[in-house]
């Protein structure tokens, strides 16, 4: 009998999902908040992104030109970078910071690693904690929405981790004037694309129906931040304005859950989730930085080799490593 069997190697079935799509839908997904960011924070937080994007597919399309590679700029995986990037800024940064971090995370980040799926952390991540370092002044300014703009003194406003460490006082003053709606709309301070939950969760429930991302990381790492800082505050409704501040939402969301950078198992996945939420808790808490989201989600990007290689199933018939 003739043998017609192929062997090739993997994947043996191909789909209809390319990286161009599945960046769309990130695209999309990225858009609720963004528009809200926008609206909360005004025009500057509008040019900082359409800045960002353009920096991000230029570094891009540039590098290919002078190393001789395939332009990549179509696969739209840079606009995703630089308009996450773009999110996790103030929206009172200037310009030429920003252009900076859009260097990091395409030119140092990315490219030199051989580009998309190459990079041993997330692009986006990795410029912020550069940025945080570099420029910490400008990075951790506090910026109120715009409709608060005219009535504080930016000298002085709060964000909500910024006052989690001055004591009770402090923490139940900000409570009176910002309330849990607020937090969960995103009428108060911080990055641009992280104050406001209701956007990040509508664009995490579209990747989840899409089945772009799963929801083991987003459900785990926001769940377990709840009830670590429940079980260090004893006040629930603390833990929800801890869970609500700082960039958990879009961490969880739309960084965490990056392919190249986070396992491919379930069970890596909550692992992974994990991990971020406790040392996102620790720097909150015990740190100097009042946020840790960022260098949580950094720290488990270099560990995921492990976690992946603890976590992968043994093929069938194989035998163990």
């Amino acid at each position: 009998m003739e043998n017609n069997f192929i062997v090739s190697v993997s994947p043996h079935v191909h789909g209809k999902r390319t990286t161009t799509t599945v960046m769309l839908d990130v695209v999309i997904a990225l858009l609720p908040a963004a528009i809200a960011g926008i609206v909360i924070f005004g025009m500057n937080a509008a040019i900082l992104c359409a800045v960002c994007v353009a920096s991000c597919v230029a570094f891009e399309f540039l590098f290919t030109k002078l190393c001789h590679r395939p332009t990549t700029v179509g696969d739209l995986s840079a606009v995703v970078t630089g308009l996450i990037l773009a999110m996790n800024l103030p929206a009172t940064l200037p310009v030429w910071q920003a252009v900076v971090g859009c260097f990091v995370a395409i030119v140092i980040t990315k490219c030199l690693f051989g580009g998309i799926g190459c990079n041993f952390a997330n692009p986006a991540i990795t410029a912020r904690v550069v940025m945080l370092v570099a420029f910490t002044g400008t990075m951790a300014a506090a910026v109120p929405p715009k409709s608060m703009a005219e009535s504080v003194d930016l000298a002085t406003y709060a964000t909500p981790l910024s006052v989690y460490p001055q004591g009770e006082e402090a923490i139940n003053a900000f409570m009176e004037q910002t309330s849990l709606m607020d937090m969960f709309l995103g009428l108060r301070g911080g990055a641009l694309g992280e104050v406001c939950a209701l956007g990040l969760l509508v664009g995490g429930v579209y990747l989840v129906a899409r089945k772009v991302i799963t929801w083991h990381i987003p459900v785990v790492f926001i769940g377990a931040v709840f009830a670590l800082a429940f079980a260090i505050t004893g006040d629930a409704n603390l833990a929800l304005y801890y869970t609500l501040s700082g960039g958990t939402f879009i961490g969880a969301i739309f960084m965490a859950t990056d392919y190249v950078t986070s396992p491919y198992t379930a069970k890596g996945k909550v692992i992974f989730a994990l991990g971020c939420a406790i040392i996102t808790t620790a720097i909150r808490f015990y740190g100097s930085y009042p946020e840790g989201v960022s260098f949580s989600i950094l720290f488990m990007n270099i560990l995921n080799p492990y976690i992946d290689k603890w976590t992968m199933k043994k093929p069938f018939g194989g035998v163990k490593a």
